[in-house]
């Protein structure tokens, strides 16, 4: 069983920058796929990032290019870091990981608003 604890959400300015983090109870290296999406309310749970072992990296199409995932294998953590905040990157953010199943974080709000 892995288990997550999240933490970086918050409240910011359109423009601005936040980094989230997702520290896990296991070896990042043991973890075939980590990853982040997240949860608008009234919307479906949506993709935003995803890493694999073998070091291939998907993201959803409106955060290209302002968002990065990375991981601390010593710390065994993952990072989203993310920038130029728009209003509709409000969201709770769920880091994920699959070991023969996927586990879920207990998500992080992020605000968006000036």
């Amino acid at each position: 069983q892995v288990q997550f604890v999240e933490s970086g959400g918050g409240l910011v300015q359109p423009g601005g920058s936040l980094t989230l983090s997702c520290a896990a109870s296991a070896s990042i290296g043991s973890l075939s796929v980590v990853g982040w999406f997240r949860q608008a309310p009234g919307k479906q749970r949506d993709l935003v990032a995803t890493l694999t072992s073998s070091g291939n990296v998907v993201y959803g199409d409106s955060v290209k290019g302002r968002f990065t995932i990375s991981t601390n294998n010593v710390a065994n953590t993952i990072y989203l870091q993310m920038n130029s905040l728009r209003p509709e990157d409000t969201a709770v953010y769920y880091c994920f990981a699959t070991l023969g199943r996927t586990y879920w974080g207990q998500g992080t709000q992020v605000t968006v608003s000036s």
